[in-house]
């Protein structure tokens, strides 16, 4: 169920929570002709807290940071390209538990329109032992 798996980095934005927050990043990103691969966001209290994978991530974290949000930071994930059907987060979360690999930070995205793959984005307590191991799953 496992296509494969990397390391990658992850943009992680605090900032106060305002209507259109999300839209001003997105405008910024696609102003530089960025894609963003994968996004998480929730509010805690006053602030935002957006996770993001795009496919350039060095182009646009200065000007986030020029911005004056709280914190812009990045940090490493691991990156899973799985099957998008039934058991494929079961396989994952399994092999992980089993081998003492704590999750810090998950979500997935997926298409809605018969895709074939979807995208883990993967924060835990040793990365490089969770994509070793996950690469033992690779079909």
């Amino acid at each position: 169920m496992i296509k494969s798996v990397s390391l990658g980095e992850e943009i992680i934005i605090t900032a106060k929570n305002t209507v259109g927050l999300l839209a001003d990043i997105a405008t910024m990103l696609a102003n530089h002709g960025i894609n963003i691969e994968a996004a998480s966001g929730y509010k805690t209290g006053e602030m935002a807290r957006l996770r993001l994978i795009t496919d350039a991530n060095l182009d646009i974290v200065a000007e986030l940071k020029a911005k004056k949000y709280k914190t812009v930071e990045e940090t490493e994930v691991v990156l899973v390209d799985i099957s998008n059907k039934p058991g494929a987060l079961k396989v994952v979360t399994t092999e992980l538990g089993k081998n003492k690999i704590d999750i810090y930070c998950l979500y997935v995205t997926s298409s809605s329109n018969g895709g074939s793959s979807s995208k883990m984005v993967l924060s835990t307590s040793d990365n490089e032992k969770a994509m070793a191991l996950l690469a033992n799953f690779i079909e």
